[in-house]
């Protein structure tokens, strides 16, 4: 025991020794100043007091009393160095591996102006900032998110750097643009004992010689730092004095996981990792929650801001707080839409519970993208005990390139900011010429529009330019049955909701290269083609016109909409392709079509009620899910028949995200957009007004409602002209109670007329002039529940009667016999079961959608309903 004692000892007595020798050999600068000051537990040093070892080439003091923000470091923000000319700080120290960290707080000087500012930054030849202007950058953080290294205070940018220094000296070279100056208020040369990047790190999604990266010789800058699921981390509660931020903000949807946390017993897996983070970042974590959809095949996302063209190193941290045993929570990790590793045990990894642990992944951002996605996500080839992921903390760190930290647009956001005055001249003049280009852009496609000659190949040109998604994630896994062939997998068929990048090659083979007869669908977006991908997987394949009214924005619009919506009433996404200038998106094939190709204007057998009250409970649930699932809500904006789709059997789901929103925050009651939908569905209110909301989508909805049971278009000109449009024909004979009047003929005495009074009731309501009177999709579901049980249980009550007659008409006629033979089970599509109105409960987001259980007596007789 005393050994043991011993040995605890001298670890302790060599870690404190580390540290002390560490804050020796760091060197921590008040620029500006000419006295030292004590913050966050340590010793700055004014640059003006004498040093041995540090010597400042120029530039002015200046104290400012204008810093009013909370952090920590506050003390320091009370001056400044100013420079006109370059600035060189020097510094002796010992070759080893630091952190730079450079305090900018947004101050105010008696004769220089800070909106004025533009300056670059080097240390040691590694190049870290150019025409870099400290209210723009901090502006254009705010405009996002406040990112991980900025304070508590959105008046100071703190940026972080880490490099290696092989001789006796550190030099940071301060150079002001032409005309301009720059400050700094405060300076950080950490010295890092411990190796933080060492080694070679796997490439996400790499294979071969060029799959490692050996960090030694980059130099990095610290995008992001976050304590995942938990509070912010002051530096003060970390050893390297690094800020970690919180996550939420990040996320794509903030409601896809739940915080955990577990304060006891959390140690490093290895002795040499006790500087990769502080504990208390693993002593919080965020695993994936029940968003109450269908399948539990969700990820957790997250979206980060990032500069093109640079690659960066990707630091996860883990620690399993839950399971004790191996092979309890396994699940994958995606980065930037592919798979970085799967088959995930944290258990097994770190090994064991409450065991502190990280893995370090890189990858390349493409130049034309500015955003870097992170997700966790359940990996379903295999058994555990839960399907979930979780996640610690995250650190996103950018690579030098030949060393240059530098993106050259990165001005873009700041040249503008240099006075309210510039940026009002500029917006003015901006907007000037957009005008006149637009002027004449529009003259000139009039002129080739009357040039071109109808049929004429060289008139169409495409105009799409390559996608380059950054915003789409395919936000699903699967159950693996089998490989797919090469694509960004993940997963293998439509019913698991999946999504991936296909090749255009594989979409001609899956097309027969385009061809027409395989064609079942043509929209304003273009064609949509019947195809068949890998072993036999039917999908639907919509291939953007050059010419359609639908741009690129609608496409990521259905894209990122799709993949992160996951409900049985919503048509799911398989994969995008966007190659050669085309822009094509593959989802599951709905054998059944449009519900408006049931309806009229084709030779398909028409749709009994019951039929017809299940598409539009289905397309309900869908729309119910798109308003409750997430914690905005999703606006679809173009609810009509043509985008209802029906599977082989006749299951309802809503399609066509390309012009979804997503609702007004907490805080408002509409969404401010220009008016866009289809017309004959479009909410009147929303048309005079601007203003969306989900009502508007309860309008559209109860269009489709009275489209359903009248069996006609919504705008028919060559009609009278009071029954040119359907909604308003329709509701002057709903007011009057006489719907019946003007009802599908194929309908006539095959319904419960008290199923259609209520069914009506519904739609008029929908139909509400003020958008706040209108019902929710919640109470529309309920209502419309209710008139299919209404419904059945007249069905059921004429077979009893049919029964008590003779045999002839026990054998029941037409659709009502099949209808009733249908009954003998919940119905697994749409979980109903016949049930008094009292015992109806309205229709909750994903799973929560069977109702009732019949019971067995109940349902034998629904079976054979003459048997009593």
């Amino acid at each position: 025991m005393k050994k043991i004692l011993g040995l605890l000892y001298l670890v302790v007595i060599s870690v404190l020794v580390e540290i002390g020798e560490a804050e020796a050999k760091s060197f921590l600068i008040n620029c500006g100043a000419n006295g030292s000051v004590n913050v966050d537990g340590r010793k700055w040093v004014g640059d003006l007091e004498p040093h041995t070892n540090l010597t400042v080439s120029s530039g002015i003091e200046a104290s400012s009393s204008t810093f009013n923000g909370d952090s920590i470091y506050a003390p320091l923000y009370k001056t400044a160095r100013i420079f006109s000319d370059t600035l060189n700080y020097t510094v002796e120290v010992v070759p080893g591996n630091y952190f730079l960290r450079l305090h900018f707080p947004l101050l105010s000087f008696q004769d220089y102006d800070v909106n004025q500012s533009f300056f670059a930054v080097e240390a040691n030849g590694l190049k870290l900032l150019s025409e870099f202007s400290v209210p723009g950058e901090i502006s254009v953080k705010s405009s996002h998110l406040k990112s991980s290294q900025s304070n508590s205070s959105s008046n100071v940018l703190i940026k972080e750097y880490h490099l290696r220094v092989d001789t006796n000296i550190f030099l940071i070279e301060f150079t002001p643009s032409k005309g301009s100056f720059g400050f700094v208020s405060a300076i950080e040369i950490v010295l890092v004992l411990d190796n933080l990047f060492a080694g070679l790190v796997n490439k996400v999604g790499g294979n071969g010689a060029n799959s490692y990266l050996n960090f030694s010789k980059y130099g990095f800058e610290t995008m992001y730092r976050l304590n995942i699921g938990g509070s912010e981390i002051k530096p003060t509660e970390d050893d390297l004095q690094r800020m970690w931020g919180v996550d939420s903000g990040y996320m794509l949807m903030a409601d896809a996981g739940i915080e955990i946390k577990n304060k006891s017993n959390v140690t490093y897996a290895s002795a040499n990792d006790t500087l990769m983070a502080p504990l208390l970042v693993y002593e919080t974590a965020r695993a994936m929650s029940n968003t109450q959809v269908l399948e539990k095949r969700f990820n957790m996302s997250w979206k980060f801001e990032v500069d093109p063209d640079f690659d960066y190193l990707i630091r996860l941290h883990f620690c399993e707080l839950e399971f004790d045993k191996a092979n309890q929570r396994i699940f994958r990790i995606y980065i930037n839409n592919r798979t970085a590793v799967d088959h995930f045990d944290v258990f097994v990894r770190a090994g064991g519970m409450n065991k502190a642990y990280h893995e370090d992944y890189y990858d390349v951002v493409s130049p034309k993208t500015n955003t870097l996605w992170i997700q966790m996500g359940p990996d379903t080839s295999v058994v555990a005990s839960e399907t979930d992921a979780f996640l610690n903390g995250l650190e996103i760190f950018k690579l030098s390139q030949n060393g240059n930290l530098v993106h050259i647009e990165q001005n873009s956001h700041t040249r503008g900011k240099k006075s309210s005055r510039s940026l009002m001249l500029w917006a003015g003049i901006g907007a000037g010429i957009a005008i006149i280009s637009a002027l004449f852009v529009f003259i000139f496609c009039l002129c080739k529009s009357r040039q071109s000659k109808p049929g004429d190949a060289k008139s169409i040109s495409p105009v799409w330019r390559p996608l380059f998604l950054h915003g789409s994630v395919l936000n699903s896994t699967s159950n693996a049955k089998g490989s797919l062939g090469t694509h960004n997998q993940i997963g293998p068929v439509a019913s698991t909701r999946v999504g991936w990048r296909l090749t255009l090659t594989e979409i001609k083979a899956a097309t027969n290269n385009f061809d027409d007869s395989l064609v079942i669908g043509v929209g304003g977006f273009g064609k949509v083609y019947k195809g068949e991908i890998d072993d036999g997987i039917l999908v639907a394949i919509k291939r953007a016109h050059p010419q359609s009214e639908q741009g690129l924005r609608e496409f990521e619009t259905e894209i990122d909409m799709l993949s992160r919506l996951r409900h049985r009433h919503l048509v799911s996404m398989i994969g995008f392709c966007e190659e050669q200038n085309e822009m094509i998106l593959v989802y599951e094939y709905m054998a059944n079509g449009t519900l408006r190709s049931h309806l009229f204007g084709g030779d398909l057998p028409p749709l009994s009620w019951k039929q017809r009250l299940e598409a539009c409970i289905g397309a309900a649930r869908g729309l119910h899910y798109l308003h409750t699932g997430s914690e905005r809500g999703i606006i679809h904006r173009d609810v009509k028949t043509t985008n209802i789709l029906l599977d082989e059997n006749f299951v309802a789901k809503m399609a066509d995200f390309g012009l979804s929103k997503t609702g007004p925050a907490l805080e408002h009651t509409h969404v401010s957009t220009a008016v866009k939908g289809s017309f004959g569905y479009l909410d009147p209110e929303y048309f005079r007004r601007q203003q969306l909301t989900e009502k508007s989508d309860v309008y559209s909805f109860g269009v489709v409602l009275f489209e359903v049971v009248c069996a006609r278009a919504v705008i028919n000109p060559s009609l009278p002209k009071d029954q040119i449009n359907l909604a308003e024909w329709a509701m002057r004979w709903q007011q009057q109670r006489s719907l019946e009047t003007i009802v599908d003929p194929h309908l006539k005495g095959k319904y419960s007329p008290e199923s259609l009074e209520k069914y009506a009731e519904i739609a008029e309501k929908c139909l509400g002039d003020d958008g706040k009177s209108r019902p929710t999709m919640g109470e529309v579901l309920w209502h419309l529940e209710y008139v299919l049980q209404i419904h059945e249980a007249w069905l059921h009550a004429n077979a009893a009667d049919a029964c008590s007659s003779s045999p002839v008409s026990r054998a029941l006629q037409g659709k009502e016999a099949e209808e009733l033979q249908e009954a003998k089970s919940l119905d697994e599509e749409t979980g109903l079961a016949i049930k008094s109105k009292d015992t109806v409960e309205s229709s909750s987001v994903g799973t929560s959608e069977s109702n009732a259980v019949v019971g067995v007596e109940e349902f034998s007789q629904l079976v054979n309903p003459c048997v009593r």
